[in-house]
């Protein structure tokens, strides 16, 4: 039986075929020192946000690949947001405006592949700041659900960059053979918990 993710159109039993409600589904990439820390606090605090986000903690936002992203959209997410120490306060000296620069190119990019701005967030939030976390995933869950489901082919889907080429997304490593067995360097999948359609 193949999993269906549920979108407005589509109607339910239950309700005497009105249309479900559309919840959209969210990767949250957070820093592992400051916004990971946020969300874990606005656990502990009991602060509530929605439950669309799913959490991906990274050693620091400068380490987000642009792969990342578009992986994240074609494995089903309907929005992104990443989030990182403020800056000039980042554990790695300035690598959070790194990921400032990428989150532009992000947007141009995501723009010609017909994905609009709103479905896209930088956001800084400092490990003490967990209100501004549950904050910041509320407003962005909010944003997202009103633009509606993306509908972006899931993993393994080629894209279509500027110049008529493909772009492939990377597959997740078979695990029967050891990493560098055919003579490459090793490699790792660095979303595995997205590697198939979320639902």
């Amino acid at each position: 039986m193949t999993a269906h993710v549920v979108t407005a159109e589509v109607g339910s039993a239950d309700t005497g075929g009105a249309a479900a409600p559309f919840e959209p589904v969210i990767i949250g990439f957070t820093c592992n020192w400051c916004s990971y820390r946020a969300a874990d606090l606005a656990g502990t605090s009991r602060m509530k946000y929605p439950p669309n986000i799913r959490l991906i903690r990274l050693m620091c936002s400068g380490r987000l690949d642009p792969t990342f992203v578009l992986k994240a959209f074609a494995s089903g997410a309907d929005g992104v947001m990443i989030s990182g120490c403020h800056p000039g306060d980042c554990h790695y000296v300035d690598q959070n405006y790194k990921a400032m620069r990428r989150f532009r190119l992000l947007e141009r990019t995501l723009a010609q592949f017909g994905v609009e701005p709103g479905r896209l967030r930088l956001t800084w939030a400092s490990a003490g700041e967990g209100a501004i976390f549950a904050q910041e995933v509320t407003s962005f869950v909010e944003q997202v659900r009103a633009l509606g489901p993306l509908g972006w082919p899931i993993a393994g889907a080629a894209l279509p960059d500027g110049d008529g080429v493909d772009l492939e997304l990377p597959e997740p490593a078979d695990a029967s053979e050891p990493p560098g067995a055919a003579g490459d360097a090793p490699t790792a999948d660095p979303l595995p918990a997205i590697a198939g359609p979320l639902a």
